[in-house]
């Protein structure tokens, strides 16, 4: 199995006791419920204020493009032709550290760039281009995506990789890890063929989908016209198209990094031996036994999210006789789960990122494992004094605080739209306040059995 541990090198010497860190964390967002209920009675963030600066020149599209074509190759290749030791290999830690974590780290800061490198995008541009060129400029014709396909082919795809992340075995080994990242591009570039590069890129590519949630709390966006914009922080979340499978796909995010947390602690190791006992009885082996018990324990994290935005959305009242029912209203705030989604990918792979971030650099050196040392940095070690254990626990405090405020922000400019006055908005969201102070609780429950274990 691959191991990336999340970086923790010692229990935090905190000053006070953790529970106390709950308390507190609960008490600002008390306190910024109440001054939203007192200091903002109109919508900001629907219309919120841009500062156009240029745009993007189409060569330059080309070339991070082409980047993006040459490292997924890289990896792929170093996957399926490279050592099988994941320590050694640059494949699993390129996808499962620098992808899957770094990514969103970097676009949470300068917005959806991955746009411009996403791989499967740049490969549909060309193909289509060299078709165009081919059929003498008369345009492909693609079929019209379905409304009610919406976002779920990315919301099916992110939950397969939190499978292969956290719960199969085989996925995390170079080897198959190369053979799927070969399948993910074929149904890639298959989409685009049938509905169009842009309109798959923004609904079924589940990565490019899933980045670029990320992105609109950004300060740094991007016009339908290509031009890069300033605007307000986590205001673009508020522009969030709430098409089919949005709420799923978030809900999916936030509970398989719960999960990650919480497969690291007391409570599901305790459970996780019954787990794999009650499959190998039903005559599984016991290493299916042991991923099918991973399996149920995503399931049921994602579930009780799930089981908690319902809550949230149960109880907010509806906005006169006419006003939205309980499936619109959870559409209408479901942009308020993007920041919360952020937040807990920061506070929990934060550490992961700091320290097994810096193995990429010897991993770039000696992709393949085979002992070459392309870049200089073969020799690299991860320097695990660039941070402390309690640092990290601030720093993930202060994310999971962050991301819950700036939910409350969102979720109470959206009401006053709904609802119309302060009042009524303010009233409408004292359930989504208890819900926030519950996501808050758990993540630093989460990430205190990991980090204290």
């Amino acid at each position: 199995m691959l191991v990336i541990a999340h970086g923790i090198v010692g229990r935090a010497d905190l000053p006070i006791p953790e529970a106390l860190f709950g308390a507190a964390a609960a008490a600002v967002l008390v306190v910024s419920f109440l001054a939203l209920a007192a200091g903002w009675s109109e919508p900001r963030l629907e219309a919120p204020p841009e500062r156009a600066l240029f745009r993007i020149p189409l060569a330059l599209e080309v070339l991070a493009g082409a980047i993006g074509v040459a490292v997924f190759a890289l990896v792929i290749y170093a996957g399926l032709a490279g050592t099988d030791s994941q320590q050694d290999n640059l494949a699993p830690t390129a996808v499962y550290v620098g992808f899957w974590v770094g990514v969103p780290f970097l676009s949470l800061l300068i917005g959806d760039w991955f746009r411009l490198f996403n791989p499967w995008r740049a490969l549909g541009r060309a193909t289509g281009w060299v078709a165009g060129r081919l059929s003498r400029g008369e345009p492909t014709e693609v079929l019209p995506y379905p409304e009610w396909l919406g976002r779920w082919p990315a919301t099916a795809g992110i939950f397969a990789f939190v499978i292969c992340e956290l719960c199969w075995a085989t996925g995390r080994e170079p080897g198959p890890l190369g053979v799927l990242m070969l399948v993910y591009a074929f149904v890639q570039l298959a989409g685009q063929g049938v509905y169009g590069v842009e309109t798959w890129s923004r609904r079924g590519d589940a990565f490019g989908v899933w980045f670029g949630l990320f992105a609109m709390l950004a300060p740094f966006g991007r016009r339908a016209d290509g031009r890069l914009v300033l605007r307000p922080p986590v205001a673009g979340a508020a522009r969030l198209r709430p098409l089919a499978g949005t709420v799923a796909l978030l809900v999916i995010g936030i509970g398989s990094t719960g999960f990650d947390g919480a497969s690291e602690g007391p409570l599901f190791n305790g459970l996780r031996p019954d787990l794999q006992d009650l499959f190998t009885s039903a005559g599984a082996s016991l290493g299916l036994g042991l991923e099918l018990a991973y399996v149920v324990g995503l399931l049921v994290a994602i579930a009780m999210v799930g089981a908690l935005w319902r809550l949230g959305t149960e109880g907010m009242p509806r906005a006169g006789a006419d006003g939205p029912g309980r499936a619109e209203l959870s559409r209408r705030f479901a942009h308020t789960l993007i920041p919360i989604a952020a937040a807990y990918v920061v506070a929990h792979y934060f550490s992961l990122l700091a320290y097994n971030g810096q193995d990429l650099w010897r991993l770039a050196s000696d992709p393949l494992g085979d002992g070459s040392d392309l870049l200089g940095g073969a020799g690299a070690s991860i320097d695990y004094a660039v941070l402390s254990a309690t640092a990290i626990w601030y720093a993930q405090v202060m994310a999971l605080v962050g991301g819950h405020v700036a939910a409350l922000v969102l979720a109470h400019d959206r009401a006053l739209v709904v609802y119309g006055s302060a009042k009524s908005a303010a009233r409408s969201q004292v359930v989504m306040l208890v819900l926030m102070v519950c996501f808050t609780c758990l993540g630093l429950w989460l990430l205190s059995a990991a980090l204290n274990g």
